[in-house]
């Protein structure tokens, strides 16, 4: 499918569209997943999952690009994003979510269950929750098990900036609260890798970092 037809039906700013005709090589639809060609038994809200495969110039692209075409688009919508031997899945679901890159060889996405609302949250588990970070996450929903992750992540991030600035702050008082400030975030990600739920005062302070 020419990358064209997508630029004339989505609004993009000019920026955005210099980086599709940089970042985009061609896109193709690889395949469409029905109730009536999977030969599924349940209905579902969900009518059509799209798979399509994204050729890149660039490994490093912006991801604005994918997610403006799944927010745009009235399919639901998985990606095979190619950049030379390496693959990448994706799909968008409030945010965008992608798998690592990987060869081909250890790229796999299974269909499971019996309605296409079904297939799609397997989907969702299998990209954007391809690695569970918390022990418990299995006796979540896949709604709570993206939020806990999401919590995770960003407490990750801040223990990583926290670090870095502990080292660089040369005023003791100051460089013992960071410090305070950082055992207290590896506190927060502990518990929540073991099952446990940050504080709501707790999780609105990350926010603000």
């Amino acid at each position: 499918m020419p990358k064209e037809a997508f630029y004339k039906h989505l609004p993009l700013t000019k920026v955005l569209k210099d980086k599709f005709v940089s970042d985009v090589d061609r896109i193709v639809v690889e395949n469409s997943l029905t109730k009536e060609n999977l030969n599924l038994t349940m209905d579902s809200e969900i009518k059509e999952i799209l798979l399509l495969s994204i050729s890149l110039k660039k490994q490093e692209f912006d991801g604005k690009v994918i997610e403006t075409i799944a927010k745009q688009n009235p399919h639901n919508l998985v990606f095979l994003l190619i950049y030379e031997g390496s693959r990448q899945l994706a799909l968008y679901h409030e945010k965008l979510y992608r798998t690592e890159w990987m060869d081909t060889a250890e790229m796999h996405l299974h269909l499971r269950g019996l309605s296409l609302g079904e297939i799609w949250e397997a989907f969702i588990e299998q990209i954007a929750l391809y690695e569970e970070r918390a022990d418990t996450a299995n006796t979540l929903s896949v709604n709570e098990r993206l939020a806990l992750q999401n919590q995770i992540v960003r407490l990750e991030k801040l223990i990583a900036k926290t670090e870095a600035d502990v080292w660089k702050e040369q005023q003791p008082k100051k460089r013992f609260e960071l410090y305070t400030e950082l055992q207290d975030y590896k506190r927060q990600l502990e518990e929540l890798k073991n099952g446990k739920r940050v504080r709501h005062q707790e999780q609105n302070s990350m926010e603000e970092k």
